[in-house]
């Protein structure tokens, strides 16, 4: 075992530190330390306890005068003072002393020209396995002379007090862009570790003008590259995991001049429901090195993916490697082909549809789905919402900057853009099933592909986007949404309702829009 000393990460005391331990040495540390148990296929099974998915309103930017016109305060990015942040720090690297702790040093940014050096300080060692397998593992040359861009600390065991800390609740994850720092407080939920990670990413690359993307990414033997942008839930990780092509990554990339990188070394797939039938890469990938998040496991050590009894965000945690057709390093070309993903519990958007690079923007900037259950703290059901960027609580700056490269990055290389659907169609959520896998991975093969270039087109009157007339191996009655609605009026109407949202969502949020891309979006 490789020690360090506390005093090398500013704690004080005598506590055993361990600094890049080997899978199995942490897996065995975890199970010694009653943090988890192992499934049948040699997972190892924790829980989270509170906290089983992210809680946005307890993270914040330290507000300092070199970063805080950088940063889009507001609803998602709420400031604290230094002096909060410091003292935080103080009381919880007291917190850590003495304790036994894991550190590992990894990468974020599978390009060299953008890589970022993360040290992560656990008091878990179960969530230091979790950041070994998602970050970029160095080699034992790249460690000699490691020094972290970024360090961060999480120690779930240590709690805030609101009305002394100036945060809103035990929990706390905060950023400092300046100091180079992340704390994570109070919550063991591991991905709050991993979109910190892409929160920092996403602030540094634009300044060195590359596209962040919250995005999975696959690539085809010829070398085309295609992108899935979406929120959690609507099918990143599932749709990239595609055995006829080659993974890149499952939901952080970058896009630069040259074409795309993973900014992580890992996946982080959502495990609800699934079946080695219908997802067999993500269901084999479950396996010795690998970490499970609040799935039910029983007596015998298996896996209920099934059961959502504790949450509907169960999660896996894996290296990227254990897919087998995954890319190393995680680096592809330019992207021929984008989608947006979307979960629509309205059930009027097409399950797919194509955009113009006016309306790809506007849709972009719009950022629609459905929030799914889970996802967050105290999501039940499905909610409208608009999140920028497919991802907005992860992106500190304005939409306009991203929007901006997001533009000049579809004109530069003339990539197609989609629109696919994973939600529901032809009623609301809950009076209609949910779209089927088999036909959405169809579609999404049929325009990854080029065939879907080859057909007719009709324009959506009230969306501005281009459905399809047919599509191969999809029945074409399913492809225009009013085909499936039974009450014409009640589709009219919830398309409109829909169609008001957009528009009112992006006055409020972009109302300089550039008219030609306002003219491309919904029309109520």
């Amino acid at each position: 075992m490789e020690t360090i000393s506390p005093i090398e990460l500013g704690i004080a005391g005598n506590g055993p530190v361990y600094r890049n331990l080997p899978v199995p040495q942490l897996v065995e540390k975890a199970l010694e330390r009653g943090e988890g148990r192992l499934t049948d296929t040699g997972a190892l099974a924790i829980l989270t306890g509170k906290y089983t998915g992210r809680s946005p309103k307890d993270k914040f930017i330290v507000d300092t005068p070199a970063v805080h016109d950088d940063i889009h305060w507001g609803s998602v990015n709420f400031p604290i003072a230094k002096e909060k942040f410091d003292a935080i720090r103080a009381k919880m690297l007291a917190y850590l002393q003495n304790r036994e702790l894991f550190v590992f040093d990894g990468f974020a940014g599978a390009d060299p020209k953008t890589t970022q050096r993360f040290r992560i300080v656990n008091e878990f060692a179960s969530q230091n396995l979790f950041m070994h397998q998602l970050l970029i593992r160095p080699t034992e040359k790249e460690l000699e002379d490691f020094s972290p861009d970024f360090t961060m600390y999480c120690a779930p065991g240590f709690q805030c007090v609101p009305e002394l800390d100036g945060v809103n609740s035990e929990c706390a994850i905060l950023l400092d862009l300046e100091a180079h720092e992340i704390l994570i407080a109070g919550n063991q939920y591991s991905g709050e570790m991993k979109k910190s990670v892409f929160t920092v990413m996403n602030y540094i690359l634009p300044k060195k003008g590359i596209l962040p993307l919250h995005c999975s990414a696959n690539m085809g033997e010829d070398g085309s590259t295609a992108v899935f942008l979406g929120l959690s839930g609507t099918g990143k990780t599932t749709l990239s995991a595609d055995p006829d092509r080659e993974l890149i990554g499952d939901d952080e990339h970058g896009w630069t001049s040259d074409g795309i990188f993973n900014i992580e070394g890992g996946c982080y797939a959502k495990c609800i429901g699934l079946e080695r039938k219908s997802e067999p890469e993500i269901f084999d990938a479950i396996r010795f090195g690998a970490m499970l998040e609040n799935v039910i496991v029983d007596d015998k050590g298996h896996a209920d993916y099934a059961d959502g009894s504790l949450t509907e965000n169960t999660r896996a945690g894996y290296p990227v490697e254990y897919i087998s057709n995954a890319v190393i390093p995680g680096v592809g070309g330019r992207p021929n082909t984008v989608i947006f993903l979307t979960a629509d519990a309205f059930g009027v958007l097409p399950p797919i549809s194509r955009l113009d690079h006016h309306a790809a923007a506007y849709y972009y900037v719009s950022g629609y789905t459905s929030k799914l259950a889970g996802t967050e703290r105290g999501i039940k059901e499905p909610v409208t919402t608009f999140s920028s960027m497919f991802g907005e609580p992860f992106f500190p700056m304005r939409p306009s900057v991203y929007a901006k490269m997001f533009i000049q990055k579809l004109q530069e290389t003339g990539a197609e853009v989609y629109l696919v659907n994973t939600g529901w169609c032809g009623g609301k959520a809950g009076d209609v099933p949910r779209m089927k896998l088999s036909y959405t991975r169809a579609m999404v093969e049929a325009a990854i592909t080029g065939r879907l270039s080859e057909v007719a087109y009709d324009r959506d009157p009230i969306f501005g986007v281009d459905i399809p007339e047919t599509c191969p191996d999809v029945p074409a009655g399913i492809l225009d949404p009013r085909n499936l609605w039974q009450d014409k009026k009640a589709y009219e109407e919830s398309a409109r309702k829909l169609a008001k949202a957009f528009v009112d969502n992006m006055e409020e949020k972009e109302p300089e829009l550039p008219e030609e891309i306002k003219a491309a979006g919904p029309k109520p």
